[in-house]
């Protein structure tokens, strides 16, 4: 599912109304990120998309329901380029450094590439439990995939054996979401602040090295 989202996240709308639902969706995700949920509001929405409010309407129903599909849209495309990541790394990748290489694809394409994942992760605890429904389905695939990768790292050997790997993974994924409400450019690097959780990883989590 994840590559097929992936995929449809890649090609360009073929038609107006398409093109025009995705500047809406686009402005929805950059207004959402930073105003929030309560502060969200379809006339904001309008105007950096470059619309009329109305038109808003012939794609959506109602606020609600364009929030909800950035909500998911935000997981998804988190998800897909991360397995992207992982697909494109060679045979035989150890199972640590398929860790290492999903931190790093999770947090560049959280903090610079996608304003859903950002509007996802800031308003997962904002928007009304009818709204989390679709997204949330989207994030539990995604823990899962999560799951399988600290479950062969510790089949592997390649982790702490007296680690707890589903509180290890929560706090880590918890850490590097919130990465998004504190990291600023101008005090530390995006190259700097993934090394930092990628050490996390390599020296907290991993059996100690004699």
């Amino acid at each position: 599912m994840a590559e097929t989202t992936e995929r449809r996240a890649a090609e360009a709308p073929t038609t107006k109304s398409a093109r025009t639902r995705e500047r809406i969706l686009d402005a929805a995700a950059h207004v959402l990120s930073r105003k929030g949920y309560a502060g969200t509001r379809l006339v904001d929405v309008a105007a950096h998309a470059g619309l009329q409010a109305p038109t808003i309407y012939y794609h959506f129903a109602s606020r609600d329901e364009l929030i909800e599909e950035v909500m998911w849209v935000g997981a998804a495309r988190v998800h897909a380029h991360v397995v992207a990541e992982l697909d494109a790394l060679p045979a035989g990748t150890s199972p640590l450094d398929r860790i290492l290489t999903a931190v790093e694809a999770h947090l560049r394409y959280e903090l610079l590439i996608s304003d859903y994942t950002t509007a996802s992760i800031r308003n997962a605890n904002q928007v009304p439990e009818g709204l989390r429904a679709k997204a949330a389905a989207e994030e539990a695939a995604y823990a899962r995939l999560w799951r399988d990768l600290f479950t062969a790292a510790m089949d592997a050997g390649q982790l702490r054996p007296d680690l707890d790997i589903t509180v290890t993974r929560m706090l880590l994924l918890g850490a590097m979401n919130w990465a998004a409400e504190w990291w600023n450019p101008r005090h530390r690097t995006l190259d700097d602040l993934v090394r930092a959780a990628q050490d996390m990883v390599r020296y907290g989590m991993a059996p100690a090295t004699s």
